[in-house]
């Protein structure tokens, strides 16, 4: 359950004021008495580069009546002026998911950070919101004046805030090409943080074999998931998800997964027969607090932020340093782009043999060359 900090009074009313000075900018409206006792009504529904449009009444009340009249046919009838949007942030948030976040793997999980973000920026009409607004509330989120967990009161990362920063922003530019937003991205130019790229950890076999020993402490499914994703290099909730019918003869079928695409890999026959004997429908109880408790009961030290993805590192890890092939880890992975699968190019041994055969000093001419 997420819990929202409470936004810094200042921050909100900065929010607001912001948005009366674009609306006074955007629409102008003058209602006053004349010399001769009549009420002028001047408007510019479009701003102040738009058409004006004058009228006098007898009576104050009317020239209000009429100013309201003018801005309402402003919004529903577009020749006489461009209507003003003001749908407000959770309303495109909510037209996001309605016609496109819902098609998503992960589109509620996306969804509901969202509507976290646009509470915290008080929810501004999404016409006012700027890459300004957005800077002040990243600020907040990296010093913990903003947070939506207790876990995170102390502040959030920078990768965190580069993630929100992409969700606003794909909103918006989703919404453009679905002909619902005709105004600019306003986050399209805001650069992100630099983010140094994370240590990939990865288990031994002796860690492996001390893992496994620890899920199987009273536990039946754990130690299969486990085993489950470090023979398939299988995303956790992939593993922890399969039902009966995604299990065939030496093969696991993984559906519904992060990339779209159904891929199949190959297993063990024991693993098989392990997966068999469960019976039908899902096969797993969820067990993701069950396996950090595990690690904690072990000696492996994870860096910062990893956990179940260990796994999927350690299959590849070793896939690479047992001589296996980058194109068919990439498909065994389901990785979309090259760039993913090559984070473990380095654990090749050809990889590590060529950094011993071609360094600068192993390439000196042979009476040049200097002791080892």
């Amino acid at each position: 359950m997420f819990v929202l900090h409470q936004p810094n009074i200042d921050y909100c009313f900065y929010i607001q004021l912001t948005i009366v000075q674009i609306k006074l900018r955007r629409t102008i409206v003058a209602v006053r008495k004349q010399s001769s006792g009549k009420w002028l009504c001047e408007c510019y529904p479009a701003g102040r580069e738009g058409r004006r449009v004058r009228k006098q009444f007898a009576t104050k009340g009317e020239a209000l009546a009429f100013e309201r009249f003018t801005m309402e046919q402003v919004d529903n009838k577009p020749w006489l002026g461009e209507a003003i949007d003001r749908r407000k942030l959770s309303e495109i948030a909510k037209l996001w998911y309605n016609l496109h976040g819902q098609s998503l793997t992960a589109g509620e999980r996306t969804y509901k950070k969202l509507c976290l973000v646009i509470e915290a920026l008080c929810d501004p009409p999404a016409t006012t919101f700027t890459a300004k607004d957005f800077a002040h509330y990243r600020d907040k989120r990296l010093s913990g004046e903003i947070y939506f967990s207790e876990k995170w009161k102390n502040g959030a990362e920078p990768v965190t805030v580069n993630l929100e920063q992409s969700y606003l922003s794909g909103m918006f530019s989703e919404l453009a090409r679905l002909g619902e937003w005709s105004q600019p991205n306003p986050l399209e130019n805001m650069r992100k943080f630099t983010v140094a790229e994370k240590e990939m950890a990865w288990l031994t076999h002796a860690q492996i074999i001390d893992l496994l020993a620890a899920c199987s402490r009273g536990d039946s499914d754990l130690p299969l998931v486990v085993e489950v994703c470090l023979s398939t290099g299988a995303r956790w909730r992939e593993a922890e998800n399969l039902t009966r019918s995604q299990i065939t003869p030496h093969k696991i079928t993984f559906i519904r997964t992060k990339g779209k695409k159904n891929r199949s890999v190959p297993i063990s026959k024991a693993l098989y027969e392990k997966l068999t004997t469960r019976g039908d429908g899902r096969l797993f109880s969820e067990c993701y607090f069950r396996f950090m408790a595990a690690v904690e009961n072990t000696s492996i030290q994870l860096p910062k932020g990893q956990l179940t993805h260990v796994l999927r590192h350690t299959f590849a890890a070793h896939f690479m340093m047992s001589g296996g092939n980058i194109l068919v880890l990439q498909r065994i992975l389901g990785h979309h782009d090259i760039k993913m699968t090559m984070r473990y190019a380095h654990l090749a041994p050809e990889h590590l043999e060529t950094a011993l055969q071609f360094n600068p000093l192993a390439t000196m001419p042979s009476g040049d060359k200097v002791a080892a």
